[in-house]
């Protein structure tokens, strides 16, 4: 009996072949989550990582809501290609406080995992009013209306304590003061030394697209403005252990 009449005794009897692709499916299962159980943590623990400030965390729920990730991905992949256009390929730890996070396989424009510090905040203003002012061959359509939107941040300390809830290392003060941070990055002339101790020296503290209130774009470009900024990877070296 040649090896195609064995497999056609296989397919022709169901029971059978439900029976091994049963067994095929549980070992390919186990050898894959198995592991997961002898590993103290999946994400790999990165100096400088932070959870987003409250208007940070604003503007990346504008983002969202805009779907941006729609076109843009936050995954710079291992490839050649990819690093010299975009820099350092992604680190699970750089969206290990994303809910969700924003990889993706698709790209109409390019990947923003790296975009924090690369443009000046007049120049995202412009691309906002108007993308195509600044790239001709853009197809990404006008938000000179998140200008026009004015935030109170009545509400970003529920945002954080739901964030909190899920795992994010937001402290009971950081939610009590997060009204008061989230104006307090948008206005250079604050009293912003509460923000800087909570979250850092590293946060940008100024009004990101020039106009008073603290508006829909503030927000977005404070978060585009710290995209693949916190890790420092003139020092960074895996962790072979892990």
């Amino acid at each position: 009996m040649g090896i195609l009449d064995k497999h056609k005794i296989i397919e022709t009897n169901a029971t059978l072949l439900l029976i091994l692709s049963f067994l095929v499916v549980t070992i390919g299962g186990l050898v894959q989550i198995v592991p997961l159980f002898y590993l103290e943590n999946t994400i790999e623990e990165v100096d400088g990582m932070r959870p987003y400030t409250p208007l940070e965390l604003t503007g990346r729920d504008i983002y969202v809501r805009e779907g941006c990730y729609v076109c843009h991905s936050q995954m710079i992949r291992p490839m050649r290609d990819e690093v010299e256009r975009y820099g350092h390929y992604s680190l699970a730890a750089e969206s290990m406080y994303d809910h969700p996070f924003q990889w993706g396989s698709k790209r109409t424009g390019p990947d923003l995992a790296r975009v924090g510090g690369r443009y000046s905040d007049d120049w995202h203003v412009d691309h906002l009013r108007d993308p195509q002012s600044v790239v001709p061959e853009s197809v990404m359509p006008k938000y000179g209306y998140l200008e026009a939107t004015l935030l109170d941040g009545e509400y970003v300390g529920d945002l954080m304590a739901t964030h909190a809830f899920v795992g994010v290392p937001y402290s009971d003060e950081m939610v009590e003061a997060a009204r008061e941070d989230f104006r307090a990055q948008a206005d250079p002339d604050s009293d912003f030394d509460g923000l800087m101790e909570r979250y850092g020296e590293s946060v940008n503290v100024r009004n990101f697209d020039g106009q008073p209130g603290v508006s829909e774009a503030d927000a977005l470009i404070a978060y585009l403005q710290m995209l693949g900024t916190l890790v420092d990877f003139s020092t960074f070296t895996p962790d072979a252990s892990r």
